[in-house]
This record gives C-alpha cells, structure tokens and sequence, in this order.
C-alpha cells in the first residue's frame, strides 16, 4: 500500500509504503510521528495524520499493488 499527499497546486508526494512482510518506509520529510499507518489485516490500511495543521491541506491518495 502506498500513501501520496497532493498539496494544492503542485504534484503528487509519496508519504509511505506499507507491506505485509518488511515495517513501512517514510520518504524524506514524512515520519511516523506525524503520519501514522495500521494494518489492521491483509485488506485494510488506515493512515492518521497527527496534529493536523494548515499545512497539511492537501488531497491524499492510497494505491494498492498486489507484488
């Protein structure tokens, strides 16, 4: 599973990526503090988002890949 954050007016960011078999994998800027993921099995993944502030207006995709 993989989590993206689209701010208003510019491109897609990946957050993070979560698997099955290895701990999730933040890009540069994001962590676990802040951007928090559950599996809670193999279908279903949340992401919080902590402490939400204005700067964290944007859209937020997920995208699935079954590898």
């Amino acid at each position: 599973m993989f989590w993206y954050q689209q701010p208003p007016r510019n491109g897609l960011k990946l957050i993070v990526s979560s698997s099955t078999w290895s701990q999730n994998s933040y890009e540069d800027g994001y962590s676990e503090a802040k951007f928090e993921v559950n599996r809670e099995g193999s279908n279903y993944v949340l992401m919080t988002i902590k402490n939400v502030t204005s700067k964290d207006a944007a859209t937020y995709f997920c995208a699935a890949s079954d590898h």
